[in-house]
């Protein structure tokens, strides 16, 4: 699946949260779909939870 489509249905899920569940249904959403986001960088190796904690000082060599 591509990232615009991707995009969309978020996008769709979201609003459908909105609607149906009122504003804090969709900050769960919104909170709930970032967390997975991350969790699916770490599973693919994008990220590393060095990543979070590392100064903005240091850098990669």
């Amino acid at each position: 699946m591509s990232t615009p489509m991707i995009g969309m249905v978020a996008g769709m899920v979201l609003g459908f949260a909105g609607y149906f569940g009122g504003f804090w249904a969709f900050l769960l959403v919104a909170a709930l779909g970032a967390i997975g986001f991350v969790a699916g960088r770490f599973a693919d190796g994008d990220l590393e939870p060095g990543d979070f904690f590392r100064s903005r000082g240091s850098r990669r060599r």
